[in-house]
């Protein structure tokens, strides 16, 4: 079976909706329930495969990256024919490899996306630095292992470099996670979580449709239950 966007979508977000409704203590025996639910309607095995596209994606999105190795800098540069400068380094790996465009300054790339722990840190997320005496005033991507991919500098170019560093290490001002397109490794979760809210709702509800009864509300008072129970109501 093919897995197109739509389909890797949907499944995503139904394998983060069974985390989501474990995770906010739904009723006894619901999570149980749900992984029934989705093992018997083949869910399981597409699930998996879609969390590998995802590591996929993030994969090629560094593995694009390091494409760029010896690129030159250029203040203000934004592709390989003239230079790059950091952000417009960040910017065009993003929108070349998964097709999200990316706010265009170092600042403003910060402040669009998801602030983790830097040990949380993985392959595609962003990490920032303080070199000009304000923050986020440099950006570079994340490759793994400590090290990450960026252009640093007028007279420089593209090059992967350890956060462990001095320099970098004592200039680290935060790193972020890119959320909001398919296959991210940020929207994972998210895209999991209401999936499996609404794969639970539809099949509960024609389950209960097919009995002459309606199918039973959850309790647990959590955004994903809420968002369960309405899919189960319209259903109805």
């Amino acid at each position: 079976m093919r897995i197109t966007a739509p389909l890797l979508a949907f499944l995503l977000f139904a394998s983060a909706m069974l985390f989501a409704v474990r995770a906010h203590a739904a009723p006894a025996g619901s999570a149980d329930d749900i992984d029934k639910l989705l093992a018997d309607k083949g869910l399981m095995a597409h699930i998996e495969r879609a969390g590998q596209t995802v590591s996929n994606k993030a994969s090629e999105l560094v593995v694009n990256a390091m494409g760029f190795l010896g690129v030159p800098y250029r203040r203000g540069g934004n592709n390989a024919d003239t230079g790059f400068d950091c952000s417009g380094f960040v910017r065009a790996i993003y929108e070349q490899s998964i097709g999200l465009i990316l706010p265009r300054k170092a600042e403003q790339q910060a402040a669009a996306t998801q602030n983790i722990e830097r040990n949380e840190l993985q392959p595609g997320d962003l990490v920032f630095f303080n070199t000009m005496r304000r923050a986020f005033s440099h950006v570079g991507i994340y490759v793994g292992e400590g090290k990450f991919i960026h252009s640093p500098k007028p007279g420089a170019e593209v090059r992967v470099e350890s956060m462990s560093v001095a320099y970098w290490n004592r200039r680290f001002d935060g790193a972020r996670r890119v959320s909001g397109q398919d296959g991210q490794p940020a929207q994972a979760r998210d895209m999991r979580a209401t999936a499996a809210v609404q794969a639970q709702a539809q099949v509960s509800a024609v389950n209960a449709n097919a009995l002459g009864a309606r199918a039973p509300l959850l309790q647990a008072n959590t955004p994903a239950v809420q968002q369960l129970n309405q899919y189960m109501i319209q259903a109805q």
